[in-house]
């Protein structure tokens, strides 16, 4: 392993940061109980290795371990210190713009969630609507929601190990979707979510487009696999996954998913759950799965694994575009207008989708563990938004032991999760992560992909 480049600097805030109180910047330094630095090292170190290709959180925290924060308080502000930090993070010596605002997002976003959020106490984290309530008050410190509001944020999910023939079309995809005046929000990462900001760069200046909005949303667990790219130019960091989805659907206005692995699956079978509660009958949430003519084999095998499952009505809600960029651009300004009608008529925020209806089983935070993963319900009995809570469950769980450090030192200690079910829904699992493994979906550094879990 080579020994990266790194630099020591000062740096000062930029973009949005309140003035931090003494408690918080004591907190913020504290590795003990009660204390931030170890999840802010983290998340920082993952903002200054934006570009990198290493997607294995322990290897990243490895080559830099010499890394470290220090707080500086001035009577103008607070600055932070940075000993070893990512050489690719500064030009000249000096720190990229894009990226310094993103590293006091950080320290925005972690601060405010422990202090606010975990235990200011106002929100009750224990009911559907105190969760909620939560995700609205985290975007809206995070300056996400934008007034006057208008429905042009389209949310683009996919993967990060996906092909240069894959990205580009992400680009084309995002390019069509800035001629049209759509604003790009992605889960702020390499690969397709940031293919998309960047081809709306593109066509965002080409209509003049000055304000264009490129938002990204991600939590602590997965940042390291997924530093933020430095298009982005609203980050908010949820504080789990769950918060993290409901976070995407209720700012978001359209879904396009590029091709993925198990984290797209898992985002698939997130909102389709959602969409298939009775509550939200009639909903309009335009969804779009689409790929270059060599994804067409990935969807097929998306498409067939939701049908056999979730059903006819499940596959209903979205529509599939191969190898067509304007056609997706075109369908998906169209299904915003009709979104745009509905709430309108509902008298409902263009901003925030309050109507949505978001069942606990999609709130309550999934703990990564093997006890969790092997007592999981996946059969045929269930209802189909709740098979579908129970399989997004299940495609969490191998996220996190694909990505986050602390998952893989349990998957080490006590080997591959097991999950089980009915023989014929394992089955149609077993084949579709197969087939992510095959297409190497999985991780992009490293050696042959070693699977994380055991399906029976």
């Amino acid at each position: 392993m080579s020994i990266p480049e790194t630099i020591d600097a000062e740096v000062r805030p930029e973009g949005s940061l309140e003035v931090l109180s003494q408690l918080e910047v004591d907190q913020l330094r504290s590795s003990g109980e009660g204390g931030l630095y170890t999840l802010l090292r983290r998340c920082m170190l993952a903002v200054l290795n934006s570009g990198s290709r290493i997607d294995d959180a322990r290897d990243l925290l490895e080559r830099y371990k010499d890394f470290s924060i220090g707080f500086v308080q001035q009577d103008r502000g607070l600055k932070l210190s940075l000993t070893a930090a990512p050489g690719d993070a500064f030009v000249d010596g000096k720190m990229i713009r894009g990226i310094r605002e993103l590293l006091f997002a950080v320290l925005r976003d972690i601060s405010y969630t422990r202090n606010e959020v975990v235990a200011g106490g106002r929100f009750d984290l224990d009911s559907g609507e105190g969760i909620t309530d939560a995700v609205f008050h985290i975007v809206r410190n995070a300056g996400l929601l934008k007034l006057p509001a208008d429905v042009n944020l389209v949310v683009c999910w996919g993967g990060h190990a996906i092909s240069r023939a894959e990205y580009d079309y992400t680009k084309l995809v995002g390019y069509q979707l800035g001629l049209r005046g759509l604003n790009v929000c992605t889960g702020c990462g390499p690969g397709a979510m940031k293919g998309p900001m960047k081809g709306a760069t593109i066509g965002h200046a080409k209509q003049r487009i000055r304000n264009g909005r490129y938002v990204g949303i991600t939590e602590p667990g997965i940042i390291a696999a997924e530093s933020p790219n430095p298009i982005v130019n609203s980050l908010v960091i949820m504080p789990d996954m769950e918060k993290r989805l409901e976070a995407f659907v209720r700012v978001g206005h359209g879904i396009v998913v590029f091709p993925g692995g198990v984290g797209t699956a898992e985002e698939i079978l997130y909102l389709l759950g959602i969409l298939l509660h009775p509550d939200n009958e009639g909903q309009p949430m335009p969804m779009i799965m689409t790929g270059p003519a060599s994804a067409k084999p990935y969807f097929r095998q998306i498409d067939e694994f939701v049908g056999a499952t979730l059903g006819e009505r499940a596959q209903q809600r979205y529509s599939i575009i191969i190898d067509d960029p304007r056609e997706v651009a075109r369908r998906m300004r169209m299904g915003l207008g009709d979104v745009r009608k509905f709430r309108t008529q509902h008298g409902d925020a263009y901003y925030f989708n309050w109507r949505l209806s978001v069942d606990k089983e999609f709130q309550r935070p999934f703990p990564s563990t093997h006890e969790a993963m092997s007592t999981l319900d996946i059969n045929e009995d269930l209802s189909k938004h709740v098979l579908a809570a129970n399989l997004r469950r299940a495609f969490s769980g191998i996220v996190s032991g694909n990505v986050r450090e602390d998952t893989a030192a349990l998957i080490d200690e006590a080997g591959p999760f097991e999950i089980n079910g009915s023989a014929r829904i394992m089955n149609l699992l077993d084949e579709l992560l197969a087939a992510f493994v095959a297409q190497r979906r999985m991780k992009i550094s490293g050696n042959d992909y070693v699977p994380c879990y055991r399906v029976r």
